[in-house]
Protein backbone atom coordinates (compact mmCIF):
# COMPACT_ATOMS: atom_id res chain seq x y z
CA UNK A 1 0.00 0.00 0.00
CA UNK A 2 3.11 2.75 0.47
CA UNK A 3 4.36 2.15 -2.64
CA UNK A 4 0.72 2.49 -4.42
CA UNK A 5 0.82 5.95 -2.50
CA UNK A 6 4.25 7.08 -3.18
CA UNK A 7 3.64 6.18 -6.75
CA UNK A 8 0.31 8.56 -6.79
CA UNK A 9 1.98 11.26 -5.06
CA UNK A 10 4.85 11.11 -7.92
CA UNK A 11 2.43 10.89 -10.89
CA UNK A 12 0.84 14.20 -9.45
CA UNK A 13 3.96 15.62 -9.30
CA UNK A 14 4.41 15.05 -12.89
CA UNK A 15 1.10 16.44 -14.05
CA UNK A 16 2.02 19.63 -12.07
CA UNK A 17 5.34 19.72 -13.81
CA UNK A 18 3.97 19.26 -17.47
CA UNK A 19 1.85 22.24 -16.83
CA UNK A 20 4.87 24.13 -16.12
CA UNK A 21 4.74 24.16 -12.39
CA UNK A 22 6.99 22.97 -9.76
CA UNK A 23 4.96 20.77 -7.06
CA UNK A 24 6.00 22.95 -4.36
CA UNK A 25 4.58 26.05 -5.52
CA UNK A 26 1.82 24.25 -7.16
CA UNK A 27 1.11 22.71 -3.76
CA UNK A 28 1.33 26.13 -2.23
CA UNK A 29 -1.09 27.59 -4.90
CA UNK A 30 -3.20 25.05 -4.42
CA UNK A 31 -3.63 25.63 -0.32
CA UNK A 32 -3.66 29.23 -1.03
CA UNK A 33 -6.61 28.71 -3.88
CA UNK A 34 -8.41 26.17 -1.06
CA UNK A 35 -7.91 28.52 1.83
CA UNK A 36 -8.64 32.11 0.10
CA UNK A 37 -12.20 30.02 -1.76
CA UNK A 38 -13.54 27.97 1.53
CA UNK A 39 -13.13 31.68 3.17
CA UNK A 40 -15.03 33.59 0.41
CA UNK A 41 -17.29 30.77 -0.07
CA UNK A 42 -18.80 30.99 4.13
CA UNK A 43 -18.44 34.72 3.66
CA UNK A 44 -20.92 35.24 0.81
CA UNK A 45 -23.48 32.32 1.17
CA UNK A 46 -25.74 30.61 4.11
CA UNK A 47 -25.69 27.35 2.92
CA UNK A 48 -21.47 27.49 2.38
CA UNK A 49 -21.77 24.59 4.47
CA UNK A 50 -24.00 21.91 2.35
CA UNK A 51 -21.93 22.85 -0.76
CA UNK A 52 -18.98 22.33 1.12
CA UNK A 53 -19.61 19.02 2.01
CA UNK A 54 -20.93 17.89 -1.15
CA UNK A 55 -18.04 19.06 -2.89
CA UNK A 56 -15.82 16.59 -0.41
CA UNK A 57 -17.84 14.16 -1.78
CA UNK A 58 -17.95 14.71 -5.26
CA UNK A 59 -13.94 14.51 -5.02
CA UNK A 60 -13.70 11.17 -3.42
CA UNK A 61 -16.63 9.97 -5.56
CA UNK A 62 -14.23 10.32 -8.74
CA UNK A 63 -12.18 7.60 -6.84
CA UNK A 64 -14.74 5.37 -6.25
CA UNK A 65 -14.78 4.43 -10.36
CA UNK A 66 -16.29 1.13 -10.75
CA UNK A 67 -13.40 0.11 -12.83
CA UNK A 68 -9.89 1.73 -10.74
CA UNK A 69 -11.93 -0.77 -7.98
CA UNK A 70 -11.86 -3.21 -9.70
CA UNK A 71 -8.69 -2.98 -11.05
CA UNK A 72 -7.16 -2.14 -7.62
CA UNK A 73 -8.90 -5.24 -6.18
CA UNK A 74 -7.07 -7.78 -8.66
CA UNK A 75 -3.78 -5.94 -7.96
CA UNK A 76 -4.08 -5.57 -3.92
CA UNK A 77 -6.95 -7.99 -2.74
CA UNK A 78 -9.91 -7.09 -1.05
CA UNK A 79 -8.09 -6.33 2.31
CA UNK A 80 -5.53 -3.87 1.26
CA UNK A 81 -8.28 -2.66 -1.28
CA UNK A 82 -10.24 -1.43 1.78
CA UNK A 83 -7.31 -0.28 3.37
CA UNK A 84 -6.27 1.82 0.34
CA UNK A 85 -9.66 3.24 -0.51
CA UNK A 86 -9.90 4.69 2.91
CA UNK A 87 -6.31 6.48 3.33
CA UNK A 88 -7.57 7.92 -0.37
CA UNK A 89 -10.19 8.89 1.04
CA UNK A 90 -9.47 10.62 3.92
CA UNK A 91 -6.64 12.49 2.35
CA UNK A 92 -8.68 13.79 -0.19
CA UNK A 93 -11.13 15.26 2.21
CA UNK A 94 -8.50 16.30 5.36
CA UNK A 95 -8.19 20.57 3.97
CA UNK A 96 -12.42 19.73 3.96
CA UNK A 97 -12.48 18.29 7.80
CA UNK A 98 -10.05 21.01 8.59
CA UNK A 99 -11.57 23.55 7.53
CA UNK A 100 -15.21 22.63 9.09
CA UNK A 101 -13.71 22.15 12.25
CA UNK A 102 -11.79 25.52 11.88
CA UNK A 103 -15.33 26.89 11.68
CA UNK A 104 -16.35 24.64 14.74
CA UNK A 105 -19.19 22.92 12.52
CA UNK A 106 -18.58 19.98 13.90
CA UNK A 107 -22.07 18.11 13.34
CA UNK A 108 -20.77 18.63 9.53
CA UNK A 109 -17.29 17.38 10.01
CA UNK A 110 -18.56 14.22 11.64
CA UNK A 111 -21.09 13.45 8.57
CA UNK A 112 -18.06 14.21 6.53
CA UNK A 113 -16.07 12.07 7.96
CA UNK A 114 -18.40 8.83 7.97
CA UNK A 115 -19.84 9.30 4.94
CA UNK A 116 -15.62 9.25 3.41
CA UNK A 117 -15.16 6.22 5.47
CA UNK A 118 -18.24 4.59 4.46
CA UNK A 119 -17.85 4.96 0.75
CA UNK A 120 -14.43 3.11 1.01
CA UNK A 121 -15.43 0.06 2.90
CA UNK A 122 -19.14 -0.28 0.60
CA UNK A 123 -19.55 -2.05 -2.97
CA UNK A 124 -22.78 -0.52 -4.28
CA UNK A 125 -22.94 -2.62 -7.28
CA UNK A 126 -25.71 -4.53 -7.64
CA UNK A 127 -25.81 -8.50 -9.12
CA UNK A 128 -28.83 -7.22 -10.95
CA UNK A 129 -28.22 -6.81 -14.67
CA UNK A 130 -30.53 -4.67 -16.49
CA UNK A 131 -30.24 -1.09 -18.42
CA UNK A 132 -32.00 1.62 -16.69
CA UNK A 133 -34.42 3.79 -18.53
CA UNK A 134 -33.14 7.50 -19.38
CA UNK A 135 -35.40 10.56 -20.57
CA UNK A 136 -32.61 11.08 -23.25
CA UNK A 137 -31.98 9.95 -26.54
CA UNK A 138 -29.29 7.98 -27.47
CA UNK A 139 -27.03 10.98 -29.72
CA UNK A 140 -25.59 12.49 -26.41
CA UNK A 141 -23.54 9.99 -24.67
CA UNK A 142 -22.83 12.12 -21.83
CA UNK A 143 -25.88 12.48 -20.59
CA UNK A 144 -27.47 8.49 -21.26
CA UNK A 145 -24.47 7.55 -19.53
CA UNK A 146 -24.09 9.95 -16.54
CA UNK A 147 -27.84 9.42 -15.53
CA UNK A 148 -27.33 5.92 -15.42
CA UNK A 149 -24.57 6.20 -12.84
CA UNK A 150 -25.88 9.01 -11.31
CA UNK A 151 -29.54 9.06 -11.37
CA UNK A 152 -29.40 8.73 -7.28
CA UNK A 153 -28.29 12.26 -6.85
CA UNK A 154 -30.92 13.98 -8.99
CA UNK A 155 -33.69 12.12 -7.08
CA UNK A 156 -31.93 13.14 -3.89
CA UNK A 157 -32.13 16.74 -5.05
CA UNK A 158 -35.90 16.58 -5.85
CA UNK A 159 -36.35 15.26 -2.03
CA UNK A 160 -34.02 18.03 -1.06
CA UNK A 161 -36.16 20.38 -3.17
CA UNK A 162 -39.40 19.27 -1.13
CA UNK A 163 -37.59 19.68 2.03
CA UNK A 164 -37.22 22.69 0.93
CA UNK A 165 -40.56 23.69 0.78
CA UNK A 166 -41.65 21.55 3.78
CA UNK A 167 -39.62 23.55 6.22
CA UNK A 168 -39.29 26.79 4.20
CA UNK A 169 -35.83 26.83 3.68
CA UNK A 170 -35.09 28.72 0.64
CA UNK A 171 -31.51 28.34 0.66
CA UNK A 172 -31.98 24.39 0.79
CA UNK A 173 -33.66 24.94 -2.63
CA UNK A 174 -31.18 26.87 -4.19
CA UNK A 175 -28.57 23.68 -2.98
CA UNK A 176 -30.69 20.86 -4.66
CA UNK A 177 -30.75 23.31 -7.47
CA UNK A 178 -26.92 23.05 -7.64
CA UNK A 179 -26.32 19.51 -6.80
CA UNK A 180 -28.33 18.71 -10.48
CA UNK A 181 -26.09 21.55 -11.65
CA UNK A 182 -22.90 19.69 -10.36
CA UNK A 183 -23.96 15.86 -11.52
CA UNK A 184 -24.46 16.86 -14.86
CA UNK A 185 -20.91 19.31 -15.00
CA UNK A 186 -19.77 15.71 -14.18
CA UNK A 187 -20.43 13.92 -17.36
CA UNK A 188 -18.12 16.37 -19.38
CA UNK A 189 -15.29 15.79 -17.04
CA UNK A 190 -13.98 12.89 -18.69
CA UNK A 191 -12.88 13.35 -22.90
CA UNK A 192 -14.02 10.43 -25.00
CA UNK A 193 -12.32 8.82 -27.76
CA UNK A 194 -11.43 10.31 -30.87
CA UNK A 195 -13.20 8.51 -33.06
CA UNK A 196 -16.80 9.34 -31.38
CA UNK A 197 -15.55 13.12 -32.10
CA UNK A 198 -14.22 12.74 -35.72
CA UNK A 199 -17.70 10.66 -36.82
CA UNK A 200 -19.34 14.25 -36.58
CA UNK A 201 -19.96 16.19 -39.90
CA UNK A 202 -19.43 19.57 -38.74
CA UNK A 203 -16.92 22.14 -38.13
CA UNK A 204 -14.98 22.49 -34.65
CA UNK A 205 -17.60 26.12 -34.22
CA UNK A 206 -20.95 23.63 -34.70
CA UNK A 207 -19.43 20.64 -32.66
CA UNK A 208 -18.91 23.01 -29.87
CA UNK A 209 -22.35 24.88 -30.38
CA UNK A 210 -23.89 21.22 -30.58
CA UNK A 211 -22.61 19.93 -27.74
CA UNK A 212 -23.24 23.29 -25.71
CA UNK A 213 -27.17 23.26 -27.14
CA UNK A 214 -27.63 19.36 -26.16
CA UNK A 215 -26.10 20.15 -22.28
CA UNK A 216 -28.03 23.42 -22.22
CA UNK A 217 -31.46 21.46 -23.08
CA UNK A 218 -30.74 18.41 -21.29
CA UNK A 219 -29.45 19.92 -18.14
CA UNK A 220 -32.95 22.29 -18.27
CA UNK A 221 -35.10 19.28 -18.18
CA UNK A 222 -33.47 18.25 -15.02
CA UNK A 223 -33.62 21.40 -13.10
CA UNK A 224 -36.47 22.96 -14.31
CA UNK A 225 -38.74 20.76 -11.89
CA UNK A 226 -36.58 22.35 -8.78
CA UNK A 227 -36.90 25.94 -9.93
CA UNK A 228 -40.55 25.85 -10.97
CA UNK A 229 -41.28 24.43 -7.44
CA UNK A 230 -39.12 27.12 -6.06
CA UNK A 231 -40.56 29.60 -7.72
CA UNK A 232 -43.98 29.33 -6.82
CA UNK A 233 -43.07 28.87 -3.15
CA UNK A 234 -40.46 31.50 -2.98
CA UNK A 235 -41.82 34.20 -5.74
CA UNK A 236 -40.17 36.92 -3.75
CA UNK A 237 -36.61 35.18 -4.17
CA UNK A 238 -37.64 35.21 -7.90
CA UNK A 239 -34.33 37.30 -8.90
CA UNK A 240 -31.57 35.11 -6.62
CA UNK A 241 -33.17 31.92 -8.16
CA UNK A 242 -32.52 33.18 -11.53
CA UNK A 243 -29.13 34.17 -10.89
CA UNK A 244 -28.22 30.93 -9.61
CA UNK A 245 -30.31 29.17 -12.34
CA UNK A 246 -28.19 30.84 -15.13
CA UNK A 247 -24.95 30.73 -13.09
CA UNK A 248 -25.06 27.17 -13.87
CA UNK A 249 -25.43 26.96 -17.16
CA UNK A 250 -22.57 29.15 -17.43
CA UNK A 251 -20.22 26.74 -15.46
CA UNK A 252 -21.76 23.73 -17.15
CA UNK A 253 -20.90 25.70 -20.64
CA UNK A 254 -16.78 26.29 -19.00
CA UNK A 255 -16.65 22.44 -18.61
CA UNK A 256 -17.48 21.85 -21.87
CA UNK A 257 -14.78 24.37 -23.56
CA UNK A 258 -12.05 23.64 -21.39
CA UNK A 259 -13.27 19.74 -21.70
CA UNK A 260 -12.04 20.29 -25.62
CA UNK A 261 -10.11 22.95 -24.96
CA UNK A 262 -7.28 20.13 -23.25
CA UNK A 263 -8.68 17.48 -25.87
CA UNK A 264 -8.05 14.75 -26.38
CA UNK A 265 -6.14 14.78 -23.07
CA UNK A 266 -7.99 15.14 -19.91
CA UNK A 267 -8.44 18.90 -18.65
CA UNK A 268 -4.97 19.79 -17.03
CA UNK A 269 -4.38 21.41 -13.47
CA UNK A 270 -4.45 25.09 -14.87
CA UNK A 271 -8.12 24.40 -16.16
CA UNK A 272 -8.80 23.62 -12.57
CA UNK A 273 -7.78 26.26 -10.93
CA UNK A 274 -8.96 28.59 -13.05
CA UNK A 275 -12.72 27.39 -13.34
CA UNK A 276 -11.95 26.78 -9.26
CA UNK A 277 -11.30 30.70 -9.25
CA UNK A 278 -14.75 31.40 -11.20
CA UNK A 279 -16.70 29.58 -8.46
CA UNK A 280 -15.48 32.54 -6.03
CA UNK A 281 -15.73 35.01 -8.96
CA UNK A 282 -18.05 33.89 -11.65
CA UNK A 283 -17.84 37.18 -13.69
CA UNK A 284 -14.65 35.22 -14.98
CA UNK A 285 -16.38 33.44 -16.71
CA UNK A 286 -17.28 36.18 -19.07
CA UNK A 287 -13.64 36.24 -20.23
CA UNK A 288 -12.87 32.38 -19.64
CA UNK A 289 -15.58 30.62 -22.14
CA UNK A 290 -14.51 32.88 -25.03
CA UNK A 291 -11.03 32.52 -24.39
CA UNK A 292 -11.40 28.19 -24.03
CA UNK A 293 -14.13 28.30 -26.71
CA UNK A 294 -11.68 29.67 -29.41
CA UNK A 295 -8.80 27.30 -27.58
CA UNK A 296 -11.29 24.46 -28.35
CA UNK A 297 -11.73 25.16 -31.72
CA UNK A 298 -8.18 24.73 -32.40
CA UNK A 299 -7.52 21.39 -30.31
CA UNK A 300 -10.64 19.54 -32.56
CA UNK A 301 -9.80 21.13 -35.93
CA UNK A 302 -7.29 18.81 -36.96
CA UNK A 303 -10.61 15.87 -36.35
CA UNK A 304 -13.10 17.63 -37.14
CA UNK A 305 -12.85 19.28 -41.18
Amino acid sequence: MKEYLQLQYKMTNRRFKDTGLKPLIAYLILAVGFVGLSIYLFHKTVFAEYIFVFSALTLIGKLSETRRTEFLKICFGNTKLKKIRVTENLISTLPFLIFLLYKQLFLSALLLFVSTTILALVNFRTTLNFTLWTPFSKRPFEFTMGFRNTFYLIFAAYALTVIAVSVSNFNLGIFAMLLVFSTTLSYYTKPENEYYVWTYNVNAKEFLFSKIKTAILFSASLVLPIVIVIAIFYPQNIGILSLFFFAGFAFLISVIVSKYAAYPDEMNITQGILLALCIGFPPILVVLIPYLFEKSENRLSSLLK
